[in-house]
């Protein structure tokens, strides 16, 4: 069997987390211990995140004609992969989180929702919250208008039926 039949299914796989990806997260590792390798897994895997270890020429292979393609130029070296498939800064922002507790780890650069950002910009996204958290933010604003009106309706009716008594 050929050398490229044994790697085909590895391309195949990279290239279905590539279809339903929304961002891709690439970092260096080294240095990482086991103990901290298992724990920031676990939390990638916990938000939906699936962070692997391909080898550069299989990622190279898989981006081809991908937005993911400009990511190559960082396909340099030990290189551990973040796939977002649901939520699009997950892996920026839980791999920033993790980071300060684990400075060897650290960013190559990304892309999230079709534009490529280096180290610095992946940065910059890891601050963004959630959609979630945005929602709910959102739903927040929009709520306390309603419930001051609502608020200041209850007090001139108690006023009105205060005087009426």
């Amino acid at each position: 069997m050929a050398k490229v039949e044994l790697k085909q299914p590895i391309v195949d796989e990279i290239k279905g987390y590539v279809e339903k990806a929304s961002a891709a997260v690439l970092v260096d590792y080294r240095g990482l211990t086991v103990e901290e390798d298992t724990a920031l897994r676990k939390q990638l895997r916990e938000a939906g995140v699936v962070y692997k270890v391909y080898k550069n020429t299989l990622l190279k292979r898989a981006f081809e004609g991908t937005a993911f393609a400009q990511l190559d130029g960082k396909l340099e070296g030990p290189t551990a992969i973040a796939f977002g498939i649901d939520d699009a800064t997950a892996p920026a922002r839980i791999l920033a989180e993790f980071a300060k507790k684990a400075p060897n780890l650290e960013f190559k650069g990304g892309v999230v929702e079709g534009t490529y950002y280096d180290e610095k910009g992946m940065e910059t996204i890891a601050t963004i919250p959630s959609r979630e958290v945005l929602i709910s933010r959102l739903l927040g604003s929009m709520q306390a208008p309603i419930a001051n009106l609502a608020r200041v309706l209850k007090q001139i009716a108690e006023k009105n039926g205060g005087e009426a008594a």
